[in-house]
């Protein structure tokens, strides 16, 4: 049922069957980054541009379903006469016309609105709460894809089964809501693809790295095109560094000295930097990190106890990636697109639909007045799959009921609140069915 098509002009509207995101990604959203990126159809086809975006995302939400399927359960096709399909041919055909630039477009636009609109106002002393951290996607093992995106070398002669994409994201810590990424060949490293995400750093922030960031041609760079964010990473075992001020037991002030390597790669680079480090009181510290660097040089307005704690907020954006992984792609990490240009559009379809559902939740979690954390991704991700499923075949009319009767559903799927962990962990010994033999018995 295409009723919103209207065949005998060029009015278009979103498919029922994506009602429940309609309106996050209002029809003028669409038509801008066709247009900007001179992708608009220019004339009526059975797959047009704006339907092929839509599947690009759907293809991010129903990975168990092939893409022909995705089509046709859909409702994505511009036809007027029943049962009327298009070829499978046709598929590839309209995403290779579109590209991945409407796409990459579309993500940023709609980031940059949601991310202001969800999450704004959760601060942490003033603070929005960010974090930075990479992950990877298998391609399928082709010559083109090989070649671009490279495999990840273990030895000399010994390396991945298949290429693989580093992928690294700038994320919201609160809603997990990502805010830019920055992706390619497996041959750059994270920090490279990190530097990408300069320009995307929110003024009056706190941006929380993995320890394989700790990189002062990174950290420096970070702060001086953003003076007013700050960076958290935690000190590596073998960091070298000089105490210039004690402000406690555990918190200091330090100069570390910039590499002739780095210098040499980046001259405006001083020979030597500073920042603030807070230390754990016990030796290794909770999850076995010594303590933190931080360019949160105000020790009154910044505890050295807050900082500690809000370290471990970061662990929320390989929550993300699990919930990418894990749920939406159901362990299947081997992407589906047989080119670059596929493999780019197909990431950024996926990233796409995983904010969407992030959206979702966080107007479900307001409602409910709880953190977006406490509701439950699968849960809510299952209920939006059916929801679409449905939508696709019901009257207009019906949907918003439905979509709000679906919202009411995934309210009752709120989780409990995290136990705080322990300050130290402890190792278990494991048991052993065999006898051990003391040599001190």
């Amino acid at each position: 049922m295409l009723s919103h098509w209207l065949l005998d002009t060029d009015i278009f509207a979103t498919p029922d069957s994506l009602s429940t995101f309609q309106k996050h990604i209002p029809l003028e959203w669409i038509s801008n980054v066709l247009e900007q990126t001179d992708k608009a159809s220019i004339r009526k086809r059975k797959l047009p541009a704006e339907l092929v975006v839509w599947l690009i995302i759907a293809m991010g939400l129903f990975r168990d379903r092939s893409i022909s399927d995705v089509v046709e359960k859909l409702d994505l096709t511009l036809t007027d006469t029943l049962g009327d399909t298009v070829a499978p041919s046709a598929i590839p055909q309209a995403r290779q016309r579109l590209s991945s630039d409407p796409l990459q477009a579309l993500f940023h636009l709609c980031a940059a609105h949601w991310t202001q609109e969800e999450d704004a106002d959760d601060t942490w002393y003033g603070l929005r709460l960010f974090s930075v951290d990479g992950t990877q996607f298998r391609a399928p093992d082709t010559p083109a894809l090989a070649e671009h995106f490279h495999y990840i070398k273990h030895s000399k002669n010994r390396h991945t089964e298949y290429p693989i994409v580093r992928l690294c994201a700038l994320s919201s810590l609160r809603s997990r809501l990502i805010h830019h990424v920055a992706f390619g060949p497996s041959y750059q490293g994270e920090v490279n693809y990190a530097k990408q995400l300069f320009s995307h750093v929110s003024d009056n922030s706190l941006t929380i790295f993995d320890r394989c960031y700790l990189s002062a041609e990174l950290l420096i760079n970070w702060r001086k095109q953003h003076p007013q964010s700050h960076w958290m990473v935690p000190i590596k075992s073998n960091t070298q560094y000089t105490v210039i001020e004690s402000y406690s037991e555990h918190d200091f002030k330090v100069e570390m000295s910039v590499s002739a390597h780095a210098r040499k790669q980046d001259p405006s680079l001083p020979e030597c930097w500073q920042a603030r480090l807070v230390l754990y009181p016990e030796p290794m510290g909770p999850g076995k990190i010594k303590g933190l660097l931080c360019s949160l040089d105000d020790k009154q307005a910044f505890g050295a106890q807050a900082i500690l704690d809000v370290y471990f907020e970061r662990w929320e954006i390989e929550n993300s990636y699990g919930e990418i992984k894990h749920q939406m792609l159901e362990d299947s990490i081997l992407l589906r697109s047989q080119t670059v240009d596929g493999v780019n559009q197909e990431l950024w379809g996926i990233l796409l639909a995983y904010n969407l559902i992030r959206v979702e939740i966080s107007r479900i979690a307001k409602e409910a007045k709880v953190s977006p954390l406490r509701i439950s991704f699968v849960m809510a991700l299952r209920d939006i799959q059916d929801e679409i499923l449905w939508c696709a075949i019901a009257s207009p009319g019906s949907i918003p009921k439905k979509l709000r009767a679906m919202r009411e559903r995934v309210k009752r799927y709120i989780l409990p609140e995290k136990r705080k962990r322990p300050k130290s962990r402890t190792v278990r010994i494991s048991k052993t069915r065999y006898t051990i033999k003391s040599n001190h018995a």
